[in-house]
């Protein structure tokens, strides 16, 4: 088969490998129908996260059809439609039961092993370990794009977003990052009951698809200017909003998503931080706020299904470029540069 391989950092080549093979009774092996391309496949290209090595394939969203199962899988059957969760889970172990599942035990501690520990889904095929917990059935009438973007991006802004938030109905929230994942999390707080989202950006083709997306305002964020401040003014009683979702990972942002939300707010951070941040803790600890971290567990996919049968959300408007397998350079070096390409997410479709 063909499969998009790491070779070190900036190098990365679509080639020939062996086809993935059942390993472990749990395992099935699925032929992927179509992928996509998340920010944490740049950190990869970089060198950013060294536990990925050379020879490794990338990728761990995407939709496909089960070619072959283990002895030991009991839900799964070949010919099952489905999609692959991003978070691998034994389903067993304490952290699983207690719906931490990113933090696996059985796994080493990291339910984020595609495309990161073993091979991942920019393929024609993928091993999928305890499939029965890993493969969600998509249903009749749910597109593969739509499907791809619950792999990964849309529990990841509903979870650690809009859950870890505590967005209720009637609430303000803010979202400071309106990329892929602030997107998600607009997206998922509307569905939550929130009267108010204000979407956050310095991008204006970002702040104009997040009015399609669910924002009620949006913020255009200028040089030099206090973005806490202004969000607190957008605020009935000047207080600040009820929810601040970080979703950009840099000091300046995390900062804005605290100095922004009124007492007895949450801050749900989603953002991927390099650097560390201040926490003016003389300033905050009588405030009563709730502050959130988190990876995706990937649990909420059945729920978000639900909400896509029925209309309340449409995962497909995240898609705005589409590729075919034979265009990997391309949807990579699209993805790379979103902001001139007006990019939000991308689709790769196995043709073969």
């Amino acid at each position: 088969m063909k499969a998009l391989v790491y070779h070190g950092p900036g190098r990365k080549a679509w080639e020939e490998v062996p086809n993935p093979t059942i390993k472990d009774p749990t395992d099935a092996i699925v032929k992927v129908e179509a992928t996509t391309i998340c920010g944490t496949d740049l950190h990869i290209l970089k060198g950013d996260v060294p536990a990925v090595t050379d020879g490794r394939i990338l990728g761990h969203e995407g939709v496909g059809v089960v070619t072959e199962v283990g002895p030991d899988c009991k839900n799964v059957k070949v010919g099952d439609r489905v999609i692959i969760s991003c978070i691998s889970k034994c389903g067993t172990c304490d952290y699983c039961k207690a719906g931490l599942t990113s933090h696996c035990k059985t796994l080493g501690g990291i339910g984020w092993i595609f495309g990161h520990l073993i091979d991942g889904t920019q393929a024609e095929y993928v091993r999928v370990p305890y499939a029965d917990n890993g493969l969600i059935p998509l249903p009749e009438g749910v597109s593969a794009e739509a499907g791809t973007m619950l792999s990964d991006i849309l529990p990841t802004g509903y979870e650690i977003g809009v859950l870890n938030g505590a967005v209720k109905s009637g609430d303000i929230v803010a979202v400071i990052g309106a990329g892929p994942v602030g997107l998600a999390a607009i997206m998922t707080a509307r569905t939550a009951g929130a009267a108010t989202v204000i979407a956050v950006d310095t991008n204006k083709f970002r702040l104009d698809q997040s009015r399609d997306f669910g924002a009620t305002e949006t913020l255009e964020v200028s040089s030099g200017q206090d973005v806490a401040a202004a969000l607190r003014e957008l605020t009935p009683d000047g207080l600040g909003v009820d929810v601040a979702i970080e979703a950009v990972g840099l000091p300046t942002t995390f900062g804005t998503a605290l100095e922004s939300v009124r007492p007895g707010g949450h801050v749900a951070n989603v953002g991927v931080h390099g650097e560390s941040v201040e926490f003016p803790i003389e300033r905050h600890w009588i405030n009563n706020l709730t502050i959130t971290t988190g990876l995706v567990n990937a649990t909420t996919a059945p729920e978000l299904l639900e909400s896509i049968k029925s209309g309340a959300i449409a995962p497909e408007k995240f898609v705005t470029h589409r590729f075919t397998y034979d265009q990997f350079d391309e949807a990579y070096d699209t993805f790379s540069n979103a902001s001139e390409q007006e990019a939000l997410k991308v689709i790769i479709t196995n043709t073969h």
